[in-house]
């Protein structure tokens, strides 16, 4: 294509542009490449210079803190119901949409607070703040929604909140980055929330989330419906196994897998904390997910100590066999589930006592034990990586389970002090149950509970005989000799 290929204008196309234009340069202003402007009292100077002082200023600029910060309501207010959850089933993504309504109501913190979807507010359970705080059109309602006659009914307003950009995951995030930026180009601090289909989010639009952090965003997104088999029936357009894996590649990225709606309660109050308190240039990353299961209370033996491994990036759960444990079983998000009921298989079943932990961040935990590694390197007194030092008092191998690729779990390899055994979901998508999905992916309990005592078998501590007991008894003694991502 010769168009593409012609780099400047000759003079003859020169002038036909100045003549278009009725532009008043004569033929040697032209063959110079002289600029024409208007006299500064003309209508078009003024013009521009007004438009330039209503968008503060000639020159983009960032300022590296807003003037002031805000306050962030205390987590009592907004939280409590998923500190004493009490056993109450409820879906991670529910328990964070409630958080979002409830700070919302927040009289002063609350018109800071936007809320951002590309398309699916009712499957977020997002319906209530249609009416809470509704839809943001500059227009206002234009057309008669067709859910009317029902409370939760898809209303527009002038004054709306939400911003809700139709089926574009590009247009919302660039709202998002607008939201998030807004405290250094307009020293008006704001507070996003995105939320989407986490598959949708850094495999669809990785280059302007690269884009927020180069423009050092502050905000919260929300990748919701995460993992790979949290999703029943979906197959491989929704389905997401790799968004940590990309996640862990942006530095100011805090990214995190919570399984426990106290973890997500203590990983958004931080977040708040952070980044409108504290004003550090970072945005947070949290899935979560739309399967509803009984979430405990926050226990309350060490809470600082809980909030400190949340937010670290990996605790152990309360039980009464952790001391007495020979295997270490490590878990996030979707998969905490089947590794708590692993535990429960491998001492009924087995008699092996294992402790759970619930791993939130494997990015958290890999970047400090890399940062205790450069310490180390440069001659400075460095502590133990955190992961290092929490397992370091157990005993026994330890077994990683994910709903995302080995990558994931396998970033903390360096850090863990003994026999590393990670799970994970590698491979497309496809359309089935949840429990199905895992056992395909080879996450679910039954897994879990044969690679804890393969890895015991390894090192020495059980017979060998036992796995193969194990595999007869949960019908895994065959394989295809396919692995999963080639099936």
């Amino acid at each position: 294509m010769t168009t593409h290929q012609q780099k400047k204008l000759g003079f003859d196309d020169l002038k036909a542009f100045r003549d278009r234009f009725r532009l008043p340069l004569s033929d040697e202003d032209v063959e110079q490449v002289k600029f024409y402007k208007p006299a500064g009292n003309s209508p078009e100077m003024q013009y521009l210079h007004a438009r330039r002082a209503a968008l503060g200023g000639y020159l983009p600029r960032r300022r590296r803190v807003a003037s002031k910060g805000l306050t962030v309501p205390s987590l009592q207010t907004w939280g409590q119901f998923a500190l004493e959850a009490g056993g109450r089933d409820m879906s991670t993504t529910m328990a964070l949409v409630r958080m979002l309504t409830a700070l919302l109501k927040d009289a002063e913190f609350g018109s800071r607070v936007v809320p951002i979807v590309a398309d699916e507010a009712r499957t977020f359970g997002m319906a209530n703040m249609f009416r809470q705080v509704g839809i943001y059109s500059p227009l206002g309602q234009l057309y008669e929604p067709e859910d009317l006659g029902s409370m939760l009914y898809y209303r527009e307003d002038t004054k709306g909140q939400i911003l809700e950009e139709g089926i574009s995951e590009a247009g919302a995030v660039s709202s998002w980055i607008a939201a998030a930026t807004s405290y250094s180009v307009h020293d008006l601090p704001m507070l996003p929330f995105y939320i989407y289909y986490s598959m949708f989010g850094f495999q669809r639009i990785g280059d302007l989330i690269w884009a927020a952090a180069d423009q050092r965003a502050r905000g919260f997104l929300i990748g919701a419906t995460s993992g790979k088999t949290t999703l029943g029936g979906e197959g491989l357009q929704h389905q997401d196994g790799s968004s940590h894996l990309a996640a862990s590649t942006i530095s100011n990225c805090r990214a995190y897998d919570p399984a426990f709606a106290y973890e997500v309660a203590a990983i958004v109050d931080e977040g708040m904390c952070e980044m409108v308190e504290r004003q550090h240039d970072v945005f947070y990353y949290v899935t979560v997910m739309n399967e509803n299961y009984a979430q405990p209370s926050a226990p309350q033996d060490d809470p600082q100590a809980l909030r400190k491994g949340i937010l670290k990036g990996i605790y152990p759960l309360p039980s009464n066999s952790n001391e007495a444990a020979c295997v270490q079983l490590l878990g996030s998000g979707a998969i905490l589930g089947e590794v708590i009921a692993a535990q429960q298989m491998l001492r009924d079943e087995w008699g092996i006592e294992a402790a759970v932990w619930s791993v939130t961040s494997f990015t958290e935990l890999q970047r400090d034990g890399m940062a205790a590694e450069r310490l180390a390197r440069l001659g400075e007194a460095a502590p133990l990586p955190f992961a290092t030092a929490a397992l370091g008092a157990s005993t026994g191998p330890v077994i990683a389970a994910t709903d995302y690729v080995r990558a994931v779990p396998e970033l903390i390899r360096a850090y863990v002090p003994r026999r590393y055994v990670t799970l994970g979901t590698d491979g497309f998508g496809r359309s089935d149950t949840r429990q199905a999905l895992r056992e395909f992916f080879e996450v679910d309990r039954a897994s879990i509970v044969i690679a804890a005592l393969k890895a015991l078998a390894d090192d020495g501590e059980i017979d060998a005989g036992v796995v193969g007991r194990a595999r007869q008894h949960y019908g895994k003694a065959g394989s295809t000799g396919v692995a999963s991502w080639e099936r």
